[in-house]
């Protein structure tokens, strides 16, 4: 099999490849190809998914286990039975090998990327990649390092296609259970000083002038799971001038726990709690790049932005898709 039906570079991917390896990653490549600052990786395509499932085992096992299962995804009573299922079926994908020719470009791309990068055992995020965009439904894994967990969070991701969201989703719209592709985005890690999102027109009214952010110091994924109240900004589409700030109490952060080796949620300092975690010239900024994003693709844009903490201090895009209206983004006090 053309490896190429497996696994491809972000920066060798356009838009044209939704289909192959899920709308995040295509988008990423999109982007890349143009010149935006998008971090590198790899992005493994939904035939690597169907290639694992049928080349393991995983779907003939998983089709015998679904056989003798019965419940109604619309009945509360039966939600524990979808619980018992989603973590035999869990873990029947995460027991299995990658087969041998999947797992040795696994073992090619992680090896060039960190070569690429210059960093032994290159920190790198796992995140789902589906043809069809489904917020929050999968699973994103962050801080992975070395070639063995890579794989197993790999599986993880895969795996999470069969988390309790996914086999109730799929239920409840009458589609099979026993197989759902999706791509997986393996992309380095961004050492980020704060992140968050960007919506490039209006979230609640769809007008086109304002850009409104929203972002905490560390990780988005504060920001992203709603786990904060973060810092917000409206910022006038055309001057780039801020048209309303508003900085947040910050109780925590998402970063890497150096003595855990694992990313958590832990307490801000006394002094960064009320402190805007980006200055009025990096907002001013990350608006130009929303709009030149925007203009790219032709339509407002919803992206996940994180700032570098080491010199420079540049943004970088780790996610871009359509903006959807009237999502009732919280903006009181403005």
């Amino acid at each position: 099999m053309d490896s190429r039906n497996l696994i491809i570079r972000i920066r060798d991917l356009t838009k044209k490849e939704d289909h192959i390896v899920g709308k995040k990653c295509a988008n990423l490549g999109e982007l890349y190809q143009v010149g935006f600052p998008v971090p590198p990786g790899f992005a493994m395509t939904l035939e690597a998914y169907k290639e694992f499932m049928k080349g393991s085992g995983a779907l003939e096992e998983i089709r015998g286990h679904l056989e003798s299962f019965s419940g109604d995804a619309k009945d509360i009573q039966d939600l524990q039975k979808f619980k018992v299922l989603s973590k035999s079926l869990r873990g029947i994908m995460e027991s299995k090998a990658i087969p041998e020719v999947l797992d040795q470009l696994v073992t090619d791309f992680y090896s060039e990327l960190c070569e690429e990068t210059g960093i032994e055992d290159v920190p790198v995020a796992t995140r789902s990649a589906g043809p069809v965009s489904h917020p929050g439904q999968y699973e994103t894994y962050l801080y992975i390092r070395g070639l063995a967990d890579v794989k197993a969070h790999v599986k993880k991701v895969w795996s999470s296609t069969f988390n309790i969201r996914s086999l109730i989703s799929r239920a409840r719209k009458e589609l099979p259970l026993d197989y759902d592709p999706i791509g997986v985005a393996v992309i380095q890690m961004v050492n980020a000083s704060a992140a968050g999102i960007m919506f490039t027109a209006d979230p609640n009214t769809g007008d086109p002038n304002k850009i409104f952010i929203e972002g905490n110091w560390g990780l988005g994924e504060s920001v992203v799971g709603g786990n904060v109240t973060p810092d917000r900004w409206v910022v006038n589409k055309k001057t780039f001038e801020i048209i309303v700030s508003k900085a947040s109490v910050k109780n925590r952060e998402y970063v890497l726990d150096p003595e855990k080796d694992k990313v958590a949620m832990c307490e801000l300092p006394p002094e960064r709690k009320e402190k805007f975690c980006l200055s009025d010239e990096q907002v001013k900024r990350l608006g130009v790049l929303g709009t030149a994003i925007e203009k790219h693709f032709g339509r407002a844009q919803d992206i996940e932005w994180a700032l570098n903490a080491e010199p420079p201090d540049d943004f970088y895009v780790l996610q871009t898709r359509p903006e959807k209206f009237n999502i009732s983004i919280n903006i009181s006090g403005f």
